[in-house]
């Protein structure tokens, strides 16, 4: 079986020489392709830091194994590391925090256990990377939850739940705040936890999770969040169980799966041999599993636990009075305790079912697109306009052009009502939000929108659109904070 490899920059050329050396001397039946992905490739003028050959590869072989990698500052270019897993829609990030005995926190010294599985949406959210500015003052950034998208991450967290036997599964959210984003990701999770009757399945306002996580984190088992709030509950764990340089990362889609560290590229230790490899090793290994190699991954992570509980270390973590080993002393010393049993968290054996996977050859785009249940009508439409006149003065001028068909229903500046109420002490950017509505509920046209944005246009800088939806009886927009 092939893989594609990726070094990655800074640290990454090591910690992996020193995870493959140990694959290899275990006997893991893989080949490695590697690639030319990372800062090095956005150097050569790649403007998506990989070479042509290098995604031709990937997409041929299914599975990307890559070090850290550095995007470049300042260059107007987007993350290698979530270029790579939008583009091969790798939708879930699992990434699995365990206590490990010989990584002292707060909590092992506690005798508190944690075993937590972060599922983080990995595509959509505000890392869809959608931004402009309105006015010289005011910046948006567009948020998209979409149906397809919650569901398949939420279908694989509890699918993953189910395997790993897991007593709880949570989603982590702000639906109370968000009530359309983060409440349509809520929604399908209720949704889909219907078919997963044996699981405990609850929720938790994110906020409210954070600190839940760091009083009780052994009282959590497996949480789906949202991508930004996974990006950042997943970091909190980390530090509950050491940190970043143990925290393994896999990016999972349906025909694309990438491994990687998802810690930085330590520029200032790169080329020294002295970076800790054991997140980029626990990486492998669930790759190892998710391959079918599960009776080397066994050995290995036993050997890795054995390693650490005799307090074996490089200079990040471990007892101070005890010698660092570097990099390579640290990969021969698991090698060295292969067939070992760890005191605490042994992994049982298990045979290998190694699979090849088929090169997967798509002629289209996979289309995402769920039933739509209800009939849908436009009734009306929010107008951004730049202003930095007074809400009344603002309201005077859009009431001159509503027409017959609309009706101006309530000015908002940074989303509080300003117009027809509100208060003299809400300070004002230089961008309000305009709603019109339909004058007796009737539907409208784009053409009729169109009409009216041309008649605004007259008075103001119209910054951006959005139109006013119903699904049935059903608002599909939010109300003006105030409204």
């Amino acid at each position: 079986m092939k893989i594609a490899v990726a070094k990655g920059d800074g640290i990454g050329p090591e910690i992996m020489d020193a995870v493959l050396k140990i694959f290899d001397a275990n006997g893991v039946g893989l080949q490695y392709d590697f690639v030319e992905m990372g800062k090095w490739v956005f150097d050569k003028g790649y403007s998506n830091g990989m070479t042509p050959q290098a995604q031709q590869t990937i997409e041929e072989l299914g599975i990307l194994f890559k070090g850290p990698m550095e995007t470049p500052k300042g260059k107007g270019v987007k993350s290698v590391n979530v270029t790579a897993r939008k583009t091969w829609n790798t939708y879930a990030n699992k990434r699995v925090f365990q206590t490990l005995h010989g990584v002292d926190t707060v909590f092992s010294k506690a005798g508190i256990k944690i075993d937590v599985t972060i599922v983080r949406e990995n595509i959509e959210d505000t890392y869809g990377g959608i931004e402009h500015m309105l006015t010289h003052d005011v910046a948006l950034s567009r948020r998209f939850i979409t149906r397809p998208g919650s569901a398949q991450v939420i279908r694989y967290a509890f699918e993953m739940a189910r395997q790993k036997g897991a007593r709880r599964i949570t989603c982590g959210h702000k639906a109370n705040i968000m009530k359309l984003t983060d409440g349509l990701f809520l929604e399908v999770f209720y949704e889909i936890a219907k078919e997963y009757p044996e699981l405990n399945a609850d929720d938790k306002i994110v906020d409210d999770l954070a600190m839940q996580l760091v009083i009780r984190p052994d009282v959590f088992d497996v949480v789906v969040l949202t991508n930004l709030q996974g990006d950042i509950v997943s970091d909190l764990c980390a530090g509950l169980v050491g940190g970043l340089g143990f925290a393994p990362s896999a990016n999972i889609g349906d025909h694309i799966s990438i491994f990687e560290a998802v810690h930085g590229t330590a520029p200032d230790i790169a080329g020294k041999n002295i970076a800790n490899p054991t997140a980029l090793l626990l990486s492998g290994l669930g790759m190892l599993r998710h391959l079918g190699f599960t009776e080397n991954a066994a050995v290995i992570e036993n050997a890795l636990l054995y390693t650490l509980e005799q307090g074996t270390r490089t200079g990040d973590f471990g007892d101070r009075s005890k010698p660092a080993l570097n990099t390579t002393e640290f990969a021969e010393a698991i090698i060295a305790n292969f067939g070992k049993q760890p005191e605490v968290g042994a992994k049982a054996t298990s045979e290998n079912t190694p699979y090849t996977s088929a090169v997967c050859h798509l002629d289209k785009n996979p289309m995402l697109v769920s039933k739509e249940q209800e009939e849908e009508k436009i009734v009306g439409v929010d107008l951004f306009v730049e202003s930095s006149e007074q809400p009344n003065a603002v309201a005077e001028r859009a009431l001159r052009q509503t027409g017959d068909l609309f009706k101006l229903v309530t000015i908002s500046n940074r989303g509080t009502q300003v117009w027809p109420k509100g208060s003299v002490f809400t300070n004002l950017v230089n961008q309000y939000r305009c709603r019109f509505e339909t004058t007796n509920d009737m539907a409208v046209t784009q053409t009729d929108i169109i009409e009216l944005y041309r008649r605004v246009a007259t008075e103001f800088k119209v910054c951006s659109t959005e139109v006013l939806n119903m699904w049935g009886d059903k608002r599909s927009y939010s109300l003006a904070q105030g409204q």
